[in-house]
Formats: C-alpha cells, structure tokens, sequence
C-alpha cells in the first residue's frame, strides 16, 4: 500500500513575498496594477485562419471573440540600429531643450520601458564644470534629477567643499533611465546612449569635465584602466570642434562603500578647483 507522503509547503507570507522582490531587484511598482506579461506574448500568436469550406457556422448567441489587448510591448530594435537612431536624435538637437525632447522620444533603448522617466540634467548648464555619473537611481528614476539620493548628498558636500554647488555646476548621467534594480547597465546600453551625453557635453561646453567613476571614465574618455588608475589625472576630451580638459575620480557611491578613498578624492577636488581657477570665468556666462 503506497504511503502518501506529507508535504510542508505553504504560500509565501506578505513579507517574504516582498523581501523575495526585493532581493530580486524589484524596489517600485512602474503601475497600480500588475500586467500579465506572458499573457500578452500568448495574444501575439495568432493562429492561421481556416479555409472557408472548413469553417464552422458561428452559433447562435455565442460570444464574441476576445478584443487584442489595446497595447502590447513591442522589442526594441537591433544595438547597432539603435545606435545609429540616437546618433541622428542626437545631432538634430540644437538645444538642451531639443535633446532632451529627443531623449523622452527615444524608443531605442529597453531601459525606458521600466523606468518612470528620462532623468536629463541638473545644475547651471552656463557652468564651467560638468559633472558626469553612470546612470539614475531609484530617488533621481522618480523624482527626474540626477544625484539627490545618498551619493547626491555626498557630490553636493563635497562640490561645496570647492565652492561650488548646483547654481555653478552641471550635472549629467551617461545613460537617462534608471537600469532596473540598480543593476550595471549591459556594454549596449551604454553605446546606445552614449550619443546623447556626447551631444550634452556639446551643448553645454563646459571648461572642465569631471568622469564619476569608472563607467563615466571608460565610456567617454574611451579608456580600458580602472578608476584607480585613472583617477587624478588629466585627459583631453574632444568635441570635434574643442578640446576639453576632463578628470576622472571616484563616484560618490563607492566612497559611501570605501570611505577610505575620499582623501584621494579630495585631492582629485582640490586640482579641479585649481583647473576651475585657471580658466576663470567661461566665455558668454
């Protein structure tokens, strides 16, 4: 006689339930209600329709076929025609106003369908140093500024430090859309995006350029180094039509993880103040 066996399992409570969403990156809900992903795949399917000789009368009373959902997600293009989308987006905009119209009008990233919105810019675009961090996160996805939350606290202290805060500096991310969790965004992400900031650092002009962190560093001064070779030394950043200077340093977020770093920091602040000094005022400011 087979022993049915007993069995332990039971569903999750609320609070596991949210901490396993939790761990697993989800921290906001994007709408009020949950969206059956898979249920919207399955609707794309459609079967062949019959032949006509083949196809049963419809019955009488019989209710109609279920409508197509009213939206259905579609996949972002290939990354190199993605790129070469934003290269144009990018170079039609002749304004800041113009681009970031051509960033929330940009269907080429997966990025913007999970985040809230484009997060553009923050500070005094007539400033003469632009600061330039990786990509937004959780507090900047909703509010729409770059660099509020806890590393932001940690920029606008030490900015302060030098003399400057968001009245005379500019501030920027590589990538517009928060990356969902937090994560890293992938190396096509990045190229996606990189047409946009390019054009941003173009538009604004800045005399000085300061690369938060190694991504910022990697992706626009186009170097394979680590931060920690990185940073405190001057590189040559071009526009096509100037030569900026721009200094790599760490991003607020690792000296929030390795407070030792920030008198290495400090010292990269203390040589940009020093460029800031040199080039005095910037030119129709």
């Amino acid at each position: 006689m087979p022993i049915a066996l007993m069995t332990t399992e039971r569903p999750p409570t609320p609070h596991e339930l949210l901490t396993f969403y939790l761990e697993a990156g989800v921290d906001c809900a994007l709408d009020d209600e949950a969206v059956d992903r898979l249920a919207a795949s399955d609707a794309r399917t459609v079967a062949p329709p019959l032949a006509p000789a083949a196809q049963a009368p419809a019955a009488m009373g019989s209710a109609p076929p279920p409508a197509a959902p009213a939206f259905l997600p579609s996949a972002p293009p290939p990354p190199e025609v993605a790129i070469g989308s934003a290269v144009e987006a990018a170079r039609s905009a002749a304004t800041l106003d113009q681009l970031r119209a051509a960033i929330e009008a940009f269907e080429g990233c997966a990025l913007k369908t999970t985040a809230t919105q484009a997060v553009f810019a923050d500070g005094n675009p007539e400033a003469r140093v632009m600061f330039v961090g990786e990509a937004p996160g959780r507090e900047e996805d909703l509010e729409g500024r770059p660099f509020i939350g806890r590393a932001g606290k940690l920029l606008d202290r030490m900015m302060a430090a030098i003399g400057l805060d968001r009245t005379n500096a500019y501030i920027a991310n590589i990538i517009p859309w928060r990356p969902p969790g937090n994560r890293d965004p992938a190396p096509h992400e990045t190229q996606i995006c990189l047409p946009f900031i390019k054009r941003h650092i173009e538009l604004v002009n800045p005399a000085v350029i300061v690369c938060l962190g190694k991504p910022s560093t990697q992706a626009l001064l186009n170097v394979n180094e680590g931060i920690i070779r990185t940073r405190g030394r001057w590189f040559d950043y071009d526009t096509g039509s100037a030569t900026i200077r721009a200094m790599p340093t760490f991003h607020p977020a690792y000296l929030l993880r390795q407070p030792m770093s920030k008198r290495q920091s400090w010292q990269d602040f203390r040589a940009i103040a020093k460029a800031l000094a040199e080039v005095g005022d910037k030119p129709g400011a």
